[in-house]
């Protein structure tokens, strides 16, 4: 399962910077993460730290894929829409209404999905990875690591040596 969250973070300096994370969504200055993890939730496999906040969360995955088999398969939100090997939910036609069937689908797949939100929540608990990044955004890669580790020890993934 696949999905992305958007984080504040200082307005840089020189101009290009501040054009290059702007985001028009979030109407800030943003970092962009990506988060893959297995079904269930039980550990995070894959993320992608620091991008610029304008970046679609679908062009992220298909840099991010060459690491993972060419026949793997994810679940992602509407954000994904368009790409073959992620099962998306269906979009409402405009002026049109989705059919029972359609819905109940939706359903079905926001409820397999819940568990990548409930991670996300978890890094966002803490507050450097929630809140505007005041710290220097050469360091936010690694400090956002140490969360997703932190993370993965809190959810039974992630085994240290005695």
């Amino acid at each position: 399962m696949v999905d992305s969250c958007e984080q504040p973070r200082e307005r840089p300096g020189e101009y290009k910077e501040q054009k290059r994370y702007y985001s028009g969504k979030k109407k800030s200055h943003t970092f962009k993460n990506q988060i893959i993890v297995l079904p269930d939730g039980k550990d995070i496999v894959d993320v992608i730290v620091g991008r610029p906040g304008p970046k679609s969360d679908i062009n992220v995955f298909r840099e991010s894929r060459k690491g993972f088999d060419p026949n793997q398969k994810f679940k992602g939100d509407k954000a994904y829409e368009g790409e073959p090997f992620i099962k998306t939910p269906t979009k409402k036609a405009k002026k049109q209404e989705l059919t029972l069937e359609q819905k109940e689908k939706n359903k079905e797949l926001a409820s397999e999905r819940i568990f990548v939100e409930h991670l996300i929540r978890f890094i966002k608990i803490f507050r450097v990875a929630s809140e505007r990044f005041r710290l220097n955004p050469h360091k936010y890669e690694q400090i956002v690591m140490t969360i997703c580790g932190l993370v993965r020890f809190r959810i039974g993934a992630l085994v240290l040596p005695i």
